[in-house]
Order: structure tokens, then C-alpha cells, then sequence
């Protein structure tokens, strides 16, 4: 007999709240923002908070990684320095480190 799975209605819940937390920040931010004149030294901030961000993420398993990590991190720079697209260059990461952790 197939088992359905069954849902905690406090998970669902936290899930939703943290939800519209999360969408509060990141409308309340674009909000705030708009409501100032804001310099050239802040919008070059705003403009480069989405890789150090990644960077911030990735960097401690990169440091704790071995070789298929190390080898993904290669490819990514390379894609990144060959397209400066931030989004393709972390798609053909993850797709690397998956390929070399099955080959390593």
C-alpha cells in the first residue's frame, strides 16, 4: 500500500512565516532604497552584493573541499571570465561538481 506523506501543520506553518518574512525584507529593502538619493558608492555596493554574497556561501566549502570542489571552482571562474554571467557560471558549477564527485 503506497504511504502518503503527511504534513505538520507547525512545519507548513514556520514555512509560510518565513516566507513572508522573507518577502517583506527584500520588498522593504527595494522600498527604502527607492526613498533615497542614493551615490555612486552605494549603488557600486548594491551592484556587487550578489557575488560576495555567493562568496561568502561557497567559500567555506571550497576551503573544505578536495578536488571535485577545487575542479568546479575552476570551471566556474572560467565560465565567468568567458561569459560574465554569474548565473550560468554557478549552473555549470553545480553541473561540474556533480560530474566530478561521480568520477573522483
Amino acid at each position: 500500500m503506497v504511504e502518503l506523506l503527511s504534513l505538520d501543520p507547525l512545519v507548513v506553518g514556520v514555512i509560510l512565516a518565513m516566507t513572508v518574512v522573507t518577502v517583506i525584507a527584500k520588498v522593504g529593502g527595494i522600498w527604502l532604497v527607492r526613498r533615497f538619493d542614493v551615490g555612486e558608492r552605494v549603488e557600486a555596493g548594491l551592484d556587487i552584493l550578489p557575488g560576495a554574497i555567493v562568496i561568502a556561501v561557497l567559500g567555506p566549502e571550497l576551503a573544505a573541499g578536495g578536488p571535485a570542489e577545487w575542479g568546479a571552482a575552476a570551471v566556474v571562474l572560467g565560465v565567468m571570465w568567458r561569459t560574465e554571467n554569474i548565473l550560468l557560471a554557478l549552473c555549470a558549477g553545480v553541473l561540474a561538481v556533480v560530474a566530478f564527485r561521480a568520477v573522483v
